[in-house]
């Protein structure tokens, strides 16, 4: 299936990096999360992507015109570096579709303006190409095509620590409970859609509110619930927090590392 990325915020509540680029670039280890989300997807077959970009679009475009994979994968270098072998050259199937979808625009936008590129397809993935998860999208997507639904999204624990309190209107409270016990979820960023979705958007519209709340009343919205790996990167700290998995080499959403360690996943990750 294609994938579209969304690639052009502007990373507000992550500026001490993002000033200089846009968020999707901020690296993980030797990569950009985007091209950590990218090798996730590519470990499920999924290889055609299309980023949607806006903020720096000219960092994005760099990257992939002067990208050197020999940075990012075990090599053999023979010549004086003349001669480059790739161990895993897994990503050169790869087919990455670049529109400037403009600054501004926010995400419903910038999947409207992406449409032609996926109207004819039976069904697509997109996602806010900054966050990570382990979960299973082949199970995902064997559920979201016996729905018959036309939209579902990635539903996750929230990531906080915080303690709920059940407060009554005299101000009786009724029981203090952990994000952890409580059943709230949110959206993870991970979205399957058919080419109907479309129908339920109007042009200048946020994805997540007024055309999800079409698809709500259409019964046309399905959740995929999560309890494994998650983690976005939203702040300085979550940014410090992946990056110390990846310097230990504990990276749960990448497939094929987990296969050879025989790793499960871990639970969402808190701090």
């Amino acid at each position: 299936m294609k994938v579209v990325l969304f690639c052009g915020g502007l990373g507000t509540r992550i500026r001490d990096y993002s000033e200089a680029v846009p968020k999707p670039m901020i690296p993980l280890g030797p990569q950009p999360i985007m091209r950590h989300v990218m090798q996730y997807y590519s470990d499920y077959g999924h290889e055609d992507f299309i980023l949607c970009l806006g903020y720096k679009a000219n960092v994005v475009k760099d990257f992939f015109l002067n990208s050197r994979p020999q940075m990012f994968a075990d090599c053999v270098v023979t010549g004086d570096g003349r001669d480059v072998r790739l161990l895993d050259d897994s990503h050169r199937g790869w087919q990455v579709t670049l529109i400037d979808t403009g600054i501004w625009r926010n995400i419903g936008e910038r999947l409207w303006a992406a449409r032609d590129l996926v109207r004819d397809e039976d069904m697509f993935l997109a996602n806010y190409s900054d966050g990570l998860t382990d979960v299973d999208l082949d199970d995902m997507e064997r559920k979201f095509r016996a729905s018959g639904k036309v939209a579902c999204f990635l539903a996750v624990p929230p990531p906080v620590t915080y303690h709920f309190a059940d407060i009554a209107e005299d101000g009786h409270v009724r029981e203090f409970r952990s994000s952890t016990s409580s059943d709230i979820w949110i959206n993870g960023g991970y979205f399957m859609f058919r080419p109907e979705i479309f129908d339920f958007m109007r042009e200048g519209e946020e994805l997540v509110l007024e055309p999800f709340r079409r698809l709500i009343e259409a019964n046309m919205l399905m959740a995929y619930k999560h309890n494994g790996f998650w983690r976005a990167m939203d702040t300085l700290r979550d940014w410090q927090v992946l990056e110390d998995m990846v310097e230990k080499g504990n990276m749960p959403w990448n497939r094929q590392m987990r296969e050879r360690s025989g790793h499960t996943g871990l639970a969402v990750a808190r701090s």
